[in-house]
Order: structure tokens, then C-alpha cells, then sequence
């Protein structure tokens, strides 16, 4: 038996708003949108969010991001094609979005003060929040993937 959704914006139309307001003040951050597109991209891809991949990925390829990497972003530890930046926001991406298995090491959160600074590191765990909670609306309500139409 197959059973329909909600779709938030119907059932309440300012639900999204807090979220949305979150989401452009990433997008002013320090994160370059590059950056921003790999954490969406990770997390979307460890929480199984095939709407929100299909979005981002589409999204990374318009903005110049190479194929190559986004099918080599599962892989990046044994991967030569991420920047030691890049690393250290995907180590974060994977540790903030399984928090309760882990939770983000002292080592790797001193890496990142070190390497980006607190203003910076603080915009990369907002960024990885950000989608995590978009995540969880469109596996919760099933949110299905639009094809790209390129």
C-alpha cells in the first residue's frame, strides 16, 4: 500500500521560511558555492536524499564542478582529487551528519579552527546542518527527484 505524502508548503506555507533564510545566509558565507555544493552533496548522498543529490549534483556540474570528483566524493579519502581544504569540510561533513555515532572529533574540529579560522569553521557546520534538515524533509515525505532538464 502505497501512501501519499504531505507536501509541507501546502499544509503550511511559512514552514520553510526559517530554513530558506538559513540557506541564503550560507550562500553569503566564506563557503565558495563549490564548497557548499560538496557538503550538500555528501551529506545528501550519506542520507540517502536522492532529490536533494539530483538538485545539488545538477547544480555543481552548472557551476563548473567536474564529474569525476562528485562520482569520486563517496571515495574522497582514497581519492587524489580533493584539495586538503575540501578534505577537512567532507571529514566534517561526515562526522556532523552521523553526529551520534562519533561526533566531531577534537582533532578534526582543531584541524579545521587552524586551517579556516572560527568564522569560517562556524559557516561549514551551519552549511552541514542546513542540508542534513533538508535531508530529512524529502526522505520524510518523500520528496522525488526532477530529472535535469539538460
Amino acid at each position: 500500500m502505497e501512501i501519499d505524502r504531505i507536501n509541507i508548503s501546502d499544509v503550511n506555507p511559512d514552514a520553510y521560511k526559517p530554513l530558506l533564510a538559513l540557506y541564503e545566509d550560507i550562500k553569503k558565507s566564506s563557503l565558495s558555492d563549490l564548497e557548499f555544493l560538496l557538503i550538500q552533496i555528501r551529506a545528501s548522498q550519506i542520507n540517502g536524499c536522492a532529490y536533494c543529490l539530483q538538485m545539488h549534483i545538477s547544480e555543481a556540474i552548472k557551476q563548473g564542478e567536474k564529474q569525476y570528483r562528485i562520482h569520486a566524493l563517496p571515495y574522497w579519502r582514497e581519492s587524489p582529487f580533493f584539495s586538503e581544504e575540501e578534505e577537512v569540510i567532507l571529514e566534517m561533513t561526515e562526522a556532523i551528519t552521523a553526529i551520534s555515532v562519533n561526533g566531531l572529533s577534537d582533532v578534526i574540529y582543531l584541524t579545521a579552527i587552524q586551517l579556516f579560522g572560527k568564522n569560517k569553521v562556524a559557516d561549514i557546520i551551519m552549511a552541514i546542518c542546513c542540508i542534513n534538515t533538508w535531508n530529512r524533509i524529502g526522505r520524510a515525505t518523500l520528496l522525488t527527484p526532477i530529472p535535469s532538464q539538460e
